[in-house]
């Protein structure tokens, strides 16, 4: 659910890369979402990098967060000065090497970044699907993955790998396609939202549908509630932080003031850095695909969804070899939730590897340079029977 980190130290890079796009279910065979609604056609944006082996079994699936999509690395065209959201791991001779391995990330169902969300348009009324749109899942988001792994004949994934959001469908994965995943590596993650995630989301959602331009959703044709989707935004990126890294970057630090104004206004520093996070936010994401994208991230709950209340239960068909990473400073995700997974994995027998990273920097950790993340992944990876 964090914001991107835009940082590249190494200078490498795949280069140019293109957006892709699958539609699929198409009438008569729409796509049935778990609240048992139907939908289609649906579309769903991905990229690839790297080569795909004549074996097909050397790809890696990457999966965003909350607010992500699926240029993960490199550029769209010569002109870009933003490389994808992870191009610090993904590229020639980092951590998911795409000399070696073949990556394919994917822009979720119920997004605003090509892939078919509340802002696509309806077939049955011509314009924007709007609160229309069905709730979806985090399985409803990995079945649609599974549809284009069907599509590219691909049988066999060597590893699949995200953060947040992305985590949750790196678990999703595993347990619901076990034969198909080869590994898993889900990064400041859990099996379920805290009643503390789920407050600061309901917040979030309530902040938008209270901006009056929200309309109950219908509002593509005229004012967005910009405002209510900064505010969520803001509340959020409190989350991504800590209190350490809140304390080393701004402190009580005054914004381009030498004293107290007096006045309703930022005049810290912390303020007018959330400010700025939430207007930039409302120039790239859809406040309808936050509110969906939320509300499937709180219905996320692996015991109750495949283990009858039991996570113990709902890893039992697994077959994967785990690398579960947790970060020291991370208060929305805290590691005894990572420890809580990694109990249920082991007491199935799984392989399991674990490690929670001293980071000062929250959440966002995952998305930072972290040369102990780095070389741990290089190791796993390389002990993977396609490295063999």
């Amino acid at each position: 659910m964090s914001e991107y980190i835009d940082q590249n130290p190494s200078g490498a890079t795949i280069g140019i890369v293109e957006k892709l796009f699958f539609t699929f279910a198409d009438k008569p065979e729409l796509l049935r979402l778990e609240s048992g609604a139907d939908i289609g056609p649906v579309t769903i944006a991905y990229e690839t990098c790297g080569t795909l082996n004549p074996e097909k079994d050397n790809v890696i699936l990457v999966l965003h967060a909350l607010s992500g999509d699926s240029h993960v690395a490199g550029y769209y065209d010569a002109k870009d000065t933003k490389p994808g959201w992870w191009d610090i791991m993904v590229g020639p001779g980092k951590g998911i090497d795409t000399d070696k391995y073949f990556i394919i990330c994917i822009n979720i169902i119920g997004s605003c970044a090509g892939s078919t969300g509340p802002s696509s348009m309806n077939p049955a009324s011509g314009k924007a699907y709007a609160t229309d749109f069905p709730l979806i899942t985090i399985g409803d988001m990995v079945k649609c993955q599974k549809a284009l792994m069907d599509h590219l004949g691909i049988n066999s994934l060597l590893s699949v790998i995200g953060g947040s959001v992305g985590g949750m469908q790196v678990l999703e994965w595993a347990v619901r396609y076990p034969d198909m995943v080869k590994s898993a590596i889900p990064l400041a993650t859990t099996t379920r939202h805290s009643a503390l995630a789920i407050a600061f989301n309901e917040v979030a959602r309530q902040a938008i549908m209270a901006d009056p331009n929200w309309n109950d959703g219908y509002y593509y044709d005229g004012k967005k509630p910009d405002i209510g989707l900064a505010l969520a935004r803001m509340i959020g990126h409190i989350t991504y932080l800590s209190d350490e890294s809140m304390r080393l970057k701004f402190g009580r630090k005054l914004q381009n003031r030498s004293a107290l104004s007096f006045e309703f206004g930022a005049e810290f520093a912390v303020e007018s850095y959330l400010q700025y996070q939430g207007k930039k936010f409302i120039e790239r994401f859809d406040a309808n695909s936050f509110l969906y994208i939320t509300k499937a991230a709180d219905y996320f709950d692996l015991a109750r969804q495949y283990g009858q209340g039991s996570l113990v239960k709902a890893f039992s068909n697994c077959t994967s070899k785990f690398l579960v990473v947790s970060y020291t400073s991370d208060w929305l995700y805290p590691t005894y939730q990572s420890r809580e997974m990694v109990k249920a994995m082991k007491k199935n027998g799984l392989n399991v590897s674990f490690i929670e990273i001293d980071a000062q920097w929250g959440h966002d950790a995952f998305l930072l340079p972290n040369a102990h993340f780095d070389s741990l992944l290089r190791g796993f990876l390389r002990e993977l029977p396609h490295e063999n």
